[in-house]
């Protein structure tokens, strides 16, 4: 095996630096990486790596192969029993020192020993090491090797494993630094957008008419209740709103695009009639599941000594235009449009009229239903008065949205 370890690293190293570079399925990568060790011959049983991300719920991911079968990707939020855990593990010697562990597993337990050791002996590893990946911006990242051959690994093993591990540590960075760009843009301008950012449409005025349902979310006395609550409640306030009501949009296939100050825009993309109508319903489930998680909050005051929550939501639909706006160097990747700006105004409305829930004409057009017309608004900015509907929403068939009755009332021009 000495004098074949150079031969199979040489071997590992032309692939990294070929066929695996751009891999962005760190679990394929991983496996690849397995089969080839052992094809030279070298006891590899256990293969994890250790990625801490730039994400705003994960802390950590690990790509976790074994011998046995095992093919998974486990993801690390923070916690106390994580931290604790941590503490105690030879990854944190990795991280902060920057060198390697090596850690023969013994039959019988030793004093001191990591908390990760007791659980390979039982699974009958024998040898256990971890190495750092050095990142070019100075970080370091972890990749860790378990046998179960008896004796463990040889020096000439580890020699092996020293030749690979930044020819790794390349394609590795490589692929975390495009996942986290996925995840940083998915975050901040929703992953249809971040899509279309990452792939190219980066240019100011580069986008593409769509069709859309397009949601506008508006809470009520937001001014007030900014102007009196303490900004570490309002931080607190704000957020609850916002989970409940991306939550419900995200559950139902629809993107919130933007955050305006309480205020939350949303589009559910269509291209056919039919999707025209599977967009609305979708649209209308997620007005009824945010404002049912809105009475919860309230109920159940999940936000402490702060105000009642109250919503208002608007849905119309059409064609907006999807893409970038702004100065030259500071863009907004958004939808725009007549479409979107009736959205808001009905979002106002449904505020002004104290209805949780208004859609316009297009929805009622296109969800086949106009009994339950709520009235004729003049909105500012649109010359013709505005039919609006207040569907019923507190049935869970998927083919019944329309009230009852029908309630009329009037408003002056706002």
């Amino acid at each position: 095996m000495v004098l074949e370890a150079p031969l199979v690293a040489a071997d590992i190293v032309q692939w990294l630096y070929s066929d695996a570079v751009g891999r962005e399925d760190s679990l394929e990568l991983v496996e690849e990486l397995a089969q080839r060790l052992r094809a030279g011959g070298i006891p590899v049983d256990r293969i994890t790596t250790g990625i801490m991300l730039l994400h705003p719920n994960v802390r950590a991911e690990a790509a976790v192969w074994d011998a046995d079968g095992t093919r998974e990707l486990r993801r690390y939020l923070a916690s106390d029993e994580l931290d604790e855990r941590y503490e105690n593990s030879p990854l944190k010697v990795v991280y902060e020192e920057k060198r390697s562990v090596h850690v023969p597993i013994t039959p019988e337990p030793q004093a001191g020993e990591f908390g990760i050791v007791p659980d390979l002996r039982e699974e009958g590893y024998t040898d256990y090491i971890a190495l750092p990946m050095p990142f070019s911006d100075g970080s370091v990242k972890a990749l860790s090797f378990a046998t179960k051959a008896e004796g463990g690994f040889t020096a000439a093993h580890v020699g092996v494993f020293d030749s690979i591990i930044r020819p790794l540590a390349i394609v590795c960075e490589l692929s975390t630094l495009r996942r986290t760009a996925e995840t940083l843009l998915d975050t901040y301008v929703g992953p249809r957008a971040g899509g279309r950012v990452l792939n190219g449409t980066v240019a100011r005025g580069d986008g593409e008419w769509i069709s859309a349902v397009v949601s506008f979310a508006d809470l009520r006395g937001f001014s007030r209740i900014s102007n009196t609550l303490p900004a570490d409640k309002l931080i607190v306030f704000l957020n609850k709103y916002f989970g409940a009501m991306t939550s419900a949009v995200e559950a139902h296939g629809g993107e919130v695009l933007k955050f305006i100050g309480d205020e939350v825009m949303a589009i559910f993309p269509y291209e056919t009639p039919a999707e025209a109508a599977d967009a609305a319903r979708r649209a209308l489930m997620a007005a009824r599941e945010t404002t049912e998680k809105i009475n919860e909050i309230n109920e159940l005051k999940t936000c402490g000594e702060t105000p009642q929550m109250s919503v208002g939501i608007a849905l119309h639909a059409g064609d907006v235009f999807f893409g970038n706006v702004g100065g030259e160097n500071r863009l907004d990747f958004t939808v725009i449009g007549p479409v979107v700006n009736l959205a808001s105004r009905i979002a106002e409305l449904a505020k002004d009229l104290n209805v949780e829930v208004l859609v316009s004409d297009a929805i009622a057009e296109i969800m086949g239903c106009r009994s339950g017309l709520y009235g004729q608004y003049q909105v500012k900015g649109f010359d013709d008065p505005v039919s609006v509907y207040s569907p019923s929403l507190s049935v869970t068939g998927s083919d019944k949205w329309c009230p009852d009755s029908t309630v009329l009332r009037d408003l002056e021009a706002n």
